[in-house]
């Protein structure tokens, strides 16, 4: 988990300085998100089980199967990018192979989809879940309420995972939601409600796994809200110094779940100084090698534009 979670951290890191340099568009980021992405996929049979999952998912992609080069391919928008040959933005995750149900760009319709996912799974009798993800400011759309609704009524065994970062783009929690949590809802829609921290990995794992268990024995889904925190600004073209005070995001970073599992791996000798230097040392070699191979692929080529585009 520990090592998935770190190279979820320095991929994005890479990312940021890639953006900046002007190598590539643009960036939205996971950092201080990826206790609860690693958690709930380490939950889950990434032999059976789907993932629909937002953009923020890097830590979800990578536990599931996405390679640091196919995340890199993406960043770059090179034809090699596995999860749309470079025509679409970084985090716009897809990855048939590994069970990864392509995202689309407005917000929250992967929830609809990991909801038909998990109709088949029931129609056709298949011990498989689904797992969702989406931000907190997505669960103010119809797609989250009509999906979650559908989903509660057929008793399909889908898990919405709500990482509750506590702002939507811009706007925070209070001036978003009236409810006093999101997990609340799930009893509108006969399904259990769950609050997790979201910064520790193995309670989210816990949850999600509970989840899962609950799913496969036909009792239907559950709505997880990980309460989280993003220590960057919403995208690339954002600044968060608008609307977020230097001491929020000082505050943020006391919650900084890589510090925080980091600590308590050290205190239970499970992690060492030089295992955390080892892991360092071999995760920057994969960034860099990633780097170096998606920079120099190649493009599409031109004749490849119509390519899956309907025709008049």
């Amino acid at each position: 988990m520990y090592k998935k979670m770190k190279l979820a951290r320095k991929i994005d890191e890479r990312m940021w300085l890639l953006n900046r340099a002007g190598k590539i568009p643009f960036v939205i980021s996971c950092q201080g998100q990826e206790a609860a992405q690693v958690g709930a996929s380490f939950a889950l049979d990434k032999n059976k089980d789907y993932v629909a999952p937002y953009y923020r998912d890097m830590g979800i992609v990578l536990s599931f199967g996405m390679t640091t080069r196919d995340l890199m391919l993406s960043g770059f928008a090179k034809a090699e990018d596995p999860s749309s040959g470079g025509r679409q933005m970084p985090g716009h995750f897809g990855q048939k192979k590994n069970r990864i149900i392509t995202g689309s760009s407005p917000v929250t319709t992967q929830i609809p989809h990991a909801v038909g996912f998990a109709l088949a799974a029931k129609l056709k009798e298949k011990d498989f879940v689904t797992l969702t993800t989406l931000g907190d400011g997505s669960t103010n759309q119809g797609d989250f309420h009509e999906g979650l609704n559908f989903a509660g009524v057929h008793k399909l065994p889908v898990i919405t995972l709500v990482q509750n970062n506590k702002l939507a783009i811009s706007v925070p929690f209070e001036k978003q939601i009236a409810s006093e949590n999101i997990a609340v809802r799930a009893k509108s829609y006969g399904m259990p409600g769950v609050i997790v921290n979201g910064n520790d990995p193995l309670e989210v794992y816990d949850a999600v796994k509970k989840a899962r268990e609950r799913a496969v024995s036909g009792d239907g889904p559950t709505l997880i809200e990980a309460l989280t925190v993003r220590l960057t600004a919403h995208s690339s073209d954002d600044n968060d110094r608008t609307y977020r005070t230097k001491e929020e995001l000082e505050e943020a970073k006391k919650n900084d779940c890589i510090k925080l599992f980091s600590t308590y791996l050290r205190e239970t000798g499970i992690v060492t100084e030089k295992i955390e230097e080892k892991l360092e040392e071999e995760i920057m070699n994969e960034v860099n090698e990633a780097t170096d191979y998606a920079e120099q692929a190649k493009f599409a080529s031109p004749d490849t534009l119509l390519d899956h585009v309907y025709e008049k």
